[in-house]
């Protein structure tokens, strides 16, 4: 078997350009969130989707334990959002938040927003596969941000609808 080298197999996943997304929940500290950019669709019947927060994160007990969760797929000006969630997970202040499913936080602005139920946990070595059965969503046409290459990456004009 081959030993890979782990800065080049980051280096060769970060050629896969994702949407950057932060996951919030309701903990027994308060409202959480976690920018994440491992979100994929599963199946649409059930609609399910998938993220995969890091075990190393001191976010992830309450994560793991959620019965309920958001992922916010981030339209292309909300880059400060996810610089926010990404340093530290309970700062939402200033920010207009709804309320999900469970107590959830819903952030406002976002391209799409999915409230989902825990509906399975999967070992996925030093992350977990969460997957959420989607309860309720919306989306509108924003532009996403994305994450290419360790830097934030926008859509050039003309692409998407």
């Amino acid at each position: 078997m081959t030993t890979l080298d782990e800065r080049d197999l980051r280096d060769a996943l970060g050629c896969y350009a994702t949407g950057v997304t932060v996951v919030t929940t309701q903990s027994a500290r308060g409202p959480l969130g976690m920018t994440a950019n491992s979100f994929a669709s599963v199946s649409l019947d059930p609609p399910l989707v998938l993220w995969s927060p890091a075990r190393r994160s001191a976010r992830f007990p309450a994560f793991e334990a959620a019965s309920y969760f958001a992922i916010h797929v981030l339209a292309e000006d909300q880059r400060a959002l996810a610089d926010r969630f990404a340093r530290s997970g309970d700062d939402f202040a200033g920010l207009d938040i709804g309320e999900g499913l469970g107590g959830v936080p819903l952030l406002p602005g976002c391209a799409a927003v999915f409230e989902c139920a825990h509906a399975a946990g999967h070992d996925g070595g030093d992350h977990l596969i969460v997957v959420g059965e989607v309860q309720r969503m919306h989306h509108n046409t924003s532009r996403p941000l994305l994450y290419h290459r360790g830097a934030y990456a926008l859509l050039e004009q003309g692409e998407g609808r």
